[in-house]
């Protein structure tokens, strides 16, 4: 059982990636106040951990009640991660990403909770880790304290974001949002890759 959780902890901490998060996070609430941004942090926190449990919950029945494998989610997201990372690199919208001057967006949800935090891999591997036709409730429910604490270690380096851009500036952090623009363009290539190995063994 403890072999289990360690492997659970290992490939959620991967998949969550909590120092990815914390670059990001950095990057697009550079322009935020810190009252603002530690509840930006709450809110994407608590975003995150409610889509996941709903995925620990329903996600298994949902997605084959529909008929829907999670190899085909896998490439949907990394389509979706994609189009976000060309938004990063050539777009100039986490300039002007506040409530005020767009109501009704919160980058709390997008791009913080989804697809950072709770990413598309990350919405697999909890499905993956909490089969029910696997794993009785006991073991579920001990991944699911896994995959919480690891939010919360995500939610302590958010909370390192203010120092970080007080020493990068706001010329550093456009530069760190184009950086991680570049690297979740190409680790969303590899989601898509890595599903599209799977439907080939799969012989879909």
């Amino acid at each position: 059982m403890t072999e289990k959780f360690i492997k659970d902890a290992l490939m959620l901490w991967a998949t969550i990636d909590p120092v990815g998060t914390l670059a990001v996070f950095a990057a697009v609430t550079s322009h935020l106040s810190a009252q603002k941004r530690f509840k930006t942090a709450v809110k994407a926190i608590l975003y995150a951990g409610i889509i996941l449990i709903g995925a620990i919950v329903i996600g298994q029945i949902v997605l084959t009640g529909m008929g829907i494998q999670l190899v085909s989610l896998q490439v949907a997201g990394g389509m979706i991660l994609f189009l976000f990372g060309l938004q990063m690199i050539f777009g100039n919208e986490f300039a002007d990403t506040s409530s005020d001057s767009e109501p009704g967006h919160d980058i709390a949800v997008f791009p913080l909770a989804v697809p950072s935090i709770a990413s598309p891999g990350a919405i697999m591997a909890v499905i993956l880790l909490t089969d029910n036709n696997v794993y009785p409730i006991e073991v579920q429910v001990g991944t699911t304290l896994v995959m919480c604490g690891i939010l919360g270690v995500a939610f302590c380096f958010m909370l390192a974001a203010g120092p970080i851009i007080k020493v990068i500036g706001l010329n550093g952090a456009a530069i760190l949002v184009r950086v991680m623009g570049m690297i979740l363009a190409a680790l969303s290539i590899e989601l898509v890759f890595e599903a599209l190995n799977l439907f080939e063994l799969l012989g879909i």
